[in-house]
């Protein structure tokens, strides 16, 4: 039982309360129904935040397709907004009663500024990233996976992606302590086969996270997506951004939705052609086993 069924629950408590508290046996019929009653709310507020920790979880043994709508502002030589909805599917296999293998997929679906006078905004899907994670089923406090990620250049226009395929190594670890859910993921991804005459690709993705966990689904959030482009000059290398977010799991029907809003600034971006910094926006739905 929701929380906001308590008061239609208690006056239903009452009537039959009413009715019944002269018999020794309705005393003990409304006892009961008030420790059911509570019980139903306590177990459906445990299940709503443990349910925001699993979503916090990027080795989680649970099925979720997020949807994160980010909008980089000032992207390009001419400052323009970068529109850019990540659709990031997250799918577990058990692939033993020891191990789990859990595949991670972002698509992007992008709506680039001009990039020099005389072209035109550009909308189409960039390039992919696929991660495998093998990560143990039963993990102790400290929660682990390590596989590779692959680049697929499925870019529907030059400007929106590398054109190259690559792969490299990925890892991923975590603690849950009380309300707090802290970790990082990181990969590193070099090309080795594309399109000739565009450039190579070697660059690091560094994501750490930190959550806190409140009652009734709601949480704190911080998950800045650092990358460094070795492929790049010393001073336009990194793009660190600093900034947090707000979220709720909550359910509709019994879909139970992970939604999230946070901004962050680039403290660091390369010249002229980083974003100085973003909204995000996520919708996450969660399919728990």
């Amino acid at each position: 039982m929701v929380p906001a069924t308590r008061p239609v629950f208690r006056a239903r408590v009452n009537v039959v309360a009413a009715r019944l508290s002269w018999l020794p046996a309705g005393r003990a019929l409304v006892t009961a129904l008030v420790w059911s009653g509570a019980a139903q709310a306590q177990e459906a507020t445990s299940s709503t935040e443990d349910l925001a920790k699993a979503a916090q979880n990027p080795v989680a043994d649970m099925i979720s397709v997020p949807f994160q709508f980010n909008t980089n502002f000032g992207s390009g030589p001419f400052g323009k907004a970068q529109e850019i909805i990540n659709i990031q599917p997250v799918i577990p296999f058990n692939i033993s009663t020891e191990w789990n293998l859990i595949t991670r997929t972002i698509v992007p679906v992008i709506s680039q500024p001009k990039l020099y006078p005389g072209d035109e905004r550009t909308f189409g899907l960039g390039d992919t990233t696929a991660t495998l994670f093998l990560s143990p089923a039963h993990s102790g406090k400290f929660i682990w996976g390590i596989g590779p990620a692959f680049l697929l250049p499925t870019a529907t226009d030059k400007n929106l992606g590398s054109g190259k395929w690559g792969a490299g190594p990925s890892a991923v670890g975590l603690i849950m302590e009380g309300p707090w859910v802290f970790g990082a993921l990181i990969n590193n991804i070099w090309s080795f086969a594309g399109e000739g005459g565009r450039q190579d690709v070697n660059q690091t993705t560094l994501q750490p996270f930190v959550n806190y966990n409140f009652k009734g689904g709601w949480y704190l959030s911080s998950s800045p997506l650092i990358t460094a482009n070795w492929m790049a000059d010393d001073d336009n290398r990194w793009t660190l951004p600093v900034g947090g977010a707000v979220g709720r799991v909550f359910r509709v029907g019994k879909q139970p939705i992970n939604a999230q809003l946070g901004a962050y600034y680039n403290i660091i971006a390369p010249d002229d052609v980083g974003p100085k910094w973003q909204i995000r926006a996520q919708l996450q739905f969660l399919f728990p086993k």
